[in-house]
């Protein structure tokens, strides 16, 4: 008889338990008690369009992702159950159809780079030819959704990191890709390795890096950094 497979990590519905948890780390118990609550993340209804928004928006300012998916989607979207636009009210995506269809040059002209244009056309083919199941992949664990996703170009462990924390709201990522999370890290616990600071946190290290990313953003504001 074969083993069952692993599920998946299900969303927090409240904080609760964890806040309990990660205050057993002094330090951290600082951090929460400086940032205050934080909002209780909710899986995303549309994971293939929050996941071609997350791409798009690489490396560029929150003005300018907004922008540039503003214009992708006035030109190529449509109606959908899903969360509604920041500025219209209306909900709405993009579907793999639609980028397959557009030109090169056309996605070029919304403000992706030809990298970007590669990326998202890649993945609306995997998602079209059955490679990637985005409508089941808040079924599989953790691991099986980033072995889903990096075989794609432009796909890389952080993306989907950060599509496991924010659109499917896993409770258990931390980030070591990300250099913000991995400072923070060093500076509340300097004399401690990391794996070990991380096991501890377990299994609520999404919250965990949100409030280390909190506390950073608190810091270059001008607050006085909690530090081990």
């Amino acid at each position: 008889m074969s083993a069952l497979a692993p599920l998946p990590d299900l969303p927090l519905t409240d904080h609760a338990a964890a806040l309990v948890h990660l205050s057993r780390d002094s330090l951290l118990a600082q951090v929460i008690a400086q940032v205050g609550d934080l909002p209780v993340l909710a899986p995303t209804s549309d994971p293939f369009g929050t996941l071609i928004r997350s791409v798009n928006g690489q490396q560029l300012s929150v003005k300018a992702a907004a922008s540039i998916h503003g214009r992708l989607v006035a030109a190529l979207g449509q109606a959908a159950l899903g969360e509604p636009d920041a500025e219209t009210g209306v909900p709405a995506t993009v579907t793999p159809e639609a980028l397959l269809a557009a030109e090169g040059e056309t996605l070029r002209s919304f403000g992706l780079s030809w990298a970007k244009v590669r990326t998202v056309q890649a993945l609306a083919a995997a998602a079209l030819d059955g490679r990637v199941d985005f409508a089941h992949l808040s079924t599989l664990p953790d691991e099986a959704v980033i072995s889903a996703l990096i075989p794609l170009p432009g796909i890389g462990r952080w993306t989907v990191e950060m599509f496991l924390m924010f659109a499917l709201a896993r409770p258990d990522v931390f980030s070591m890709g990300d250099l913000a999370l991995r400072q923070g890290l060093t500076r509340l616990h300097p004399q401690t390795p990391p794996a070990e600071v991380l096991e501890s946190w377990a299994p609520y290290r999404t919250l965990a890096a949100r409030y280390v990313w909190a506390e950073n953003h608190r810091v270059k504001g001008g607050g006085e950094p909690v530090a081990g």
